[in-house]
Order: structure tokens, then sequence, then C-alpha cells
């Protein structure tokens, strides 16, 4: 799915009421969101034969972590360079640090860490489809936070979504699926739903390459540290791993889900988001979904039943009605409020 996460304050503005920047759409901008969400799409794909292989899903997500920080450390020194400066942008994330830091530890390293558990006990299209659910949270967090009734649309999309889930997970008994999995499938729903509402905050002016590359490379340090003391289990046998009916070294796997799940998906997320806008590019994480569940099916063999289909064309459904659109006016004033109705789709 299109990374807006990490382009706070591309196609939108933070809460200090800063003036939203113009996009720039057209077939190239929306040629470049859909190769964000299906190279988002693939990772659980790529790195489920990895974790059948032995592999933890923390040695997965650390190593997946790291090789994407890497490979945007030197575009995100180069937007620092063209923007603010190196060290003023630096500055600016040290003034941002608690955002950077609550972002990288629970909507970057969390939130994967949990995905990848999930699909360790469930097949990934079920864990999209449940993490993707995040709209309904952040929905019943506003509603909360501001007594004010979501309009009925919205509200008709939240029942759409949960009734699509009812159908997905097989509440009625119809399918058996592992509820340990389904249970961290549904804690990765809460931190996408964090990714959300630190993704939204986007009036520190730290540049969204910086940002994302900072935040991951936290992610990969905290996981890294949980890993070194234990209190996440790590292994990562060196194996030759069945993929697309070839046996490949571990290494390919592990490559392919750094740089071509998370550093490009995240690179091409970005641009996509400057282009289009929030509004536009977080449509493209439902593609992300579909890319997800589809490309699992022809490369893992993870197919849905006819109820489980129609339930995810009902949660796909809902989560758009539940999306928001905010203010398309180039040059106008964004209320807080504005801001978090805008909201981003987020890596997996």
């Amino acid at each position: 799915m299109s990374s807006a996460g990490p382009t706070t304050g591309v196609g939108g503005t933070g809460a200090g009421g800063a003036v939203a920047a113009p996009h720039r759409g057209g077939p190239v901008a929306l040629g470049i969101a859909l190769v964000s969400a299906l190279t988002f799409g693939t990772s659980g794909t790529i790195a489920k034969p990895l974790i059948e292989a032995g592999w933890t899903p923390t040695a997965v997500v650390f190593l997946r972590i790291l090789g994407a920080a890497l490979a945007l450390l030197i575009p995100a020194f180069v937007a620092l360079h063209r923007g603010p400066g190196i060290r003023a942008g630096l500055r600016l994330i040290w003034a941002a640090r608690v955002r950077v830091l609550l972002y990288g530890v629970f909507a970057v390293a969390g939130t994967q860490l949990c995905y990848f558990q999930a699909i360790q006990r469930i097949p990934v299209g079920l864990a999209l489809l449940i993490e993707y659910l995040a709209p309904i949270g952040l929905l019943l967090f506003m509603w909360a936070r501001t007594r004010r009734r979501p309009a009925l649309g919205v509200l008709f999309g939240a029942a759409l979504a949960l009734v699509g889930l009812a159908l997905v997970i097989g509440i009625d008994g119809s399918v058996r699926l592992d509820p340990v999995g389904i249970l961290y499938a549904g804690i990765a729903a809460v931190g996408l739903a964090l990714y959300f509402v630190l993704g939204a905050v986007a009036d520190d002016g730290v540049p969204a390459l910086a940002f994302a590359a900072t935040t991951l490379v936290i992610g990969a340090l905290i996981l890294g540290l949980a890993a070194a003391l234990h209190v996440l289990p790590w292994k990562s046998p060196a194996v030759e791993v069945r993929f697309l009916g070839a046996d490949v070294p571990w290494f390919v796997l592990v490559a392919a889900v750094a740089l071509i799940s998370t550093a490009l998906a995240y690179f091409t997320g970005i641009v996509a988001a400057a282009r289009l806008g929030s509004r536009q590019a977080s449509f493209f994480g439902l593609i992300e979904v579909i890319a997800g569940v589809v490309i699992s099916w022809i490369v893992l063999g993870e197919s849905l039943g006819a109820i489980q289909i129609v339930g995810a064309v009902l949660i796909l459904g809902g989560v758009a009605l539940i999306r928001p659109e905010p203010p398309r006016d180039p040059g106008a004033v964004v209320k807080p409020s504005d801001a978090e109705a805008g909201m981003p789709t987020a890596p997996l």
C-alpha cells in the first residue's frame, strides 16, 4: 500500500494549520502509486516461505527493516541536503523525537512483527484483511474524542466491514483458523491505527524520506536489541527456500523483501502521495490488500473460499466508505480534524 504514512506533510498539513501543497496527478503518478501498492503487497508472500523454513518473524522483520533503512539512508540525506539542510534537518528530527520514536517502535517494528507473526499461523490475505480494519478503530477513537457522530455513510461502511470480517474469519464455525493468528492480526490493526494517527501529525517539518529512514532505523534497533536480550526469539537458518518452484538461497528472499517490498515500496509510495495527495494515494492501500490476496493465492496456493471472498469485498468496500476526504483546495488552511481525517496507508 501506498506509504503515505512516512510522507508526513505530503498531500496535506498537520495540526499546525499550515498551507497544503498542490498535487500533480496524472497517469504517471497513478502508475507510481500502483507500483507502491503491488510491491507492498508482496511482503507476506515473499516472507512466508522463510518463516515456514524455520525463520522466526523477528529475524525476518529485523532484516527487512534494516535492509530498507540502509537503502533509504542516502536518498534521505539527499532530501535533507536539498531541503532544510542536513544540520537543520537533523535538528528537526531531534525536535520531533517523541513522534519519531513512537512511530519507529509501534507503527514500524510492532505492526510488522505482529503481521508476520499472524501469517505464520493464518493465510497472508486474511491477515491483511483483518489488519486493514484499522480505520474502524480510528473511527471509534475520533467519535469518542470529538463526541460527534460520524456520517451515516461512514457508519454504514464500518458495519459492512465488520460483517465482512465475520465472514472472513468464519465466526459461524464454517472456517477453522488459528485464534492466535487472528489475535496477532488484530494487534497489527491497532499498530496500523497508531501508524495513521502518528503519521497525521505532520507539522514538525521533517522531510518525508528522512522520517521514513529514521523510523526504519529505530525499528531495526529495537528489534535487534530485543533479539540480543532474548526478549524475542531469533532463528535464521542458512537454508535454501522453495519459492516459485525453485530452491533459492535464504538471502535472496531477505533481499527481495527488504529492497522490493519495503525500500522500493516506501520510496514509490512517498512519490505517489506527493503527487496525488493523501486521499487518492490512500485508496491504493486497498489495491495492496487485493494484490496481497492474489499474489499469495498464485505463489503460495492460499486461496479464499467463496464466503471469504464475499467477506473480503465487504471489508474493502466498507473501509473505502470509512475514509473521509480532506479539503481539495490547495490554498485551504487545514484544521487538526482535517489532518487526522486524511489517513494514509501503511506498508506491510
